[in-house]
């Protein structure tokens, strides 16, 4: 599919290439606005004449390059360089598409330029440094600054020794055909064969390049759905790259070139964000090998968003690179944009805020996909984080969409990060466990935590510390090291039925709520109300003599 867009996008510009020289006017002598002079002589009094001298002798009906040099006939430069001169500036003018606007060029001998105050004018407002300027006689002539002016806009219009061929080409003929001489039909057929031919070529040898650096690197896997897409845009970009230099050597119609330049700068570029808009996915794999070795797994989450990140700003900028080669006032759109963009910043705070807690997310790494979060009534696991919400699963197995601003500003409280899952509870047993029965299901519940796998073993607190209502109670405080919350809920089935069987096997009782009522006098029984007949100092003695026993054991 991607190979037949190539194909079908190629042939359409080969199409608009024929169309925009088919629509051209028949070439006459100055066809593209450019008037003719029946029995005109070189005339060098005004820059409407000067002009009209320099562009009249080197018409095809008209050709004398001797007399269109007389435009350029400073003293001390002699006629060969004076027409050759010539000859460049409009081949350079043409192959280029600026048009010389005959109409408005001066006709006052005196003419004065309102910004410099100086006697000069350009012809062509797209190459200033070109100009004619009246000398002390009273000639306007190209000026000596716009000799090498002309030479460095010669090289640009024709690089890379293109200009040679220009050599090679007629200067005038009589025999036209739709509006275009005949050399310059055969000279388009030129070019589009050549054109097929070096982008099969090119996507050849591209192709087996990119296969097998990425063979050699073994990387094989990505080269056909990542690095052969790249092959493409790439071969279309060099193939348009040679059209942009070889179209000028046909000397076509002013307008044709005119409309053909502003094509050709824009669809050079626009290969060009093909291209690198490709690579992005190529660059991605490599964040996607990096952030497999990191320890957290928001990274895998980062790196689409960063892949999104990347292509609109390879668009942006492309966008912005095609609109200042079409004479787009960059300057003055980047302003009118900033206008526009305070406007919809006011207007889409919510919105903005959402992107600016997305950056606080990925820089502060609160969590990361796969963790199990609480915030407020948030509570469930993250599946994904986006560029205005984080999609969170919930325990009752809906996803719950939330506003990152909202994350970013609320308190978290991150499970799954947690190095250790508590279990704290009070182990109750009867009132009628004998103390040192207590003791020896202390030590028990102490060697279960020991010989469990998953426990930590550095921190854990059993001991007897209250007497409640109803029970004795042993508070059981210890901790599982375990990462998800399935392995916990196994670890804590394990230690608890451990429990229940050494209760079992040392006769302890576990307490429930119950309540017992005591009649303390019963007719014809003794009272169960205990007798205190002792004094102060027989209670002390008792209890003296409990710790001294204790002291002898």
């Amino acid at each position: 599919m991607k190979r037949l867009f190539f194909v079908k996008f190629s042939t359409l510009v080969v199409l608009l290439f024929v169309f925009a020289l088919a629509i051209t006017l028949p070439l006459g002598v100055f066809a593209q606005g450019n008037r003719t002079v029946d029995n005109f002589e070189a005339n060098l009094s005004t820059p409407y004449h000067t002009v009209l001298t320099h562009y009249h002798f080197l018409q095809s009906q008209n050709y004398d390059p001797n007399k269109a040099a007389t435009a350029f006939l400073f003293p001390g430069v002699d006629t060969t360089s004076a027409s050759r001169m010539a000859i460049r500036l409009k081949q350079a003018w043409d192959g280029r598409g600026h048009r010389v606007d005959m109409d408005a060029l001066p006709r006052d001998a005196e003419y004065t330029d309102t910004v410099t105050q100086e006697q000069r004018f350009i012809p062509v407002s797209q190459t200033p440094d070109i100009y004619v300027e009246r000398q002390p006689n009273g000639q306007w002539l190209y000026s000596r600054d716009s000799f090498e002016a002309i030479e460095q806009f010669y090289s640009e219009v024709f690089p890379y020794g293109s200009d040679r061929l220009m050599e090679l080409l007629p200067h005038s003929s009589h025999y036209r055909f739709l509006g275009l001489y005949l050399w310059q039909h055969l000279g388009i057929l030129l070019i589009i064969t050549l054109a097929f031919l070096l982008h099969k070529l090119l996507t050849f040898i591209f192709n087996r390049l990119l296969y097998r650096g990425a063979h050699q690197l073994g990387y094989d896997k990505i080269v056909r759905p990542y690095l052969l897409p790249v092959a493409r845009p790439l071969s279309m970009f060099a193939v348009f790259l040679m059209i942009v230099i070889l179209y000028p050597l046909l000397q076509l119609p002013v307008q044709a070139s005119f409309y053909l330049n502003y094509g050709f700068r824009a669809i050079l570029p626009f290969f060009g964000i093909l291209v690198f808009y490709k690579l992005v996915d190529v660059f991605g794999l490599y964040l996607e090998s990096v952030a497999g070795r990191s320890e957290t797994s928001l990274d895998n989450n980062v790196v689409p968003l960063l892949k999104k990140i990347l292509r609109v700003f390879v668009v942006i900028v492309g966008g912005l690179f095609i609109l200042q080669n079409l004479d787009v006032n960059i300057t003055a759109l980047l302003a009118g944009l900033s206008i526009g963009g305070l406007a919809l910043a006011l207007a889409a705070q919510d919105t903005l805020k959402n992107l600016f807690g997305s950056l606080m997310i990925f820089m502060d790494k609160p969590f990361s996909v796969g963790h199990w979060i609480s915030s407020g009534e948030i509570d469930g696991t993250v599946e994904e984080v986006g560029f205005r919400s984080t999609r969170i699963r919930t325990f009752r197995n809906s996803l719950t969409y939330v506003p990152n601003g909202k994350l970013a500003d609320s308190t978290i409280d991150n499970h799954g990060l947690r190095q250790y899952r508590r279990l704290s509870m009070h182990i109750a047993v009867t009132y009628d466990t004998p103390p040192d029965l207590i003791e020896v299901f202390v030590l028990g519940l102490r060697r279960i935590v020991e010989d469990h796998p998953q426990t930590r073993k550095d921190f854990y607190i059993i001991e007897f510390n209250e007497m409640g209502d109803f029970s004795l109670r042993i508070l059981f405080y210890i901790f599982f090291a375990v990462p998800t919350w399935p392995e916990e809920l196994k670890a804590r089935h394990e230690v608890l039925i451990e429990i229940v069987r050494l209760a079992e096997k040392l006769g302890v009782r576990f307490a429930f709520p119950t309540q017992t009522l005591h009649m303390e006098n019963i007719p014809g029984r003794h009272s169960l109300t205990p007798q205190y007949d002792m004094t102060m100092n027989d209670f002390k003695k008792v209890m003296d003599d409990y710790f001294e026993a204790k002291k002898g054991k």
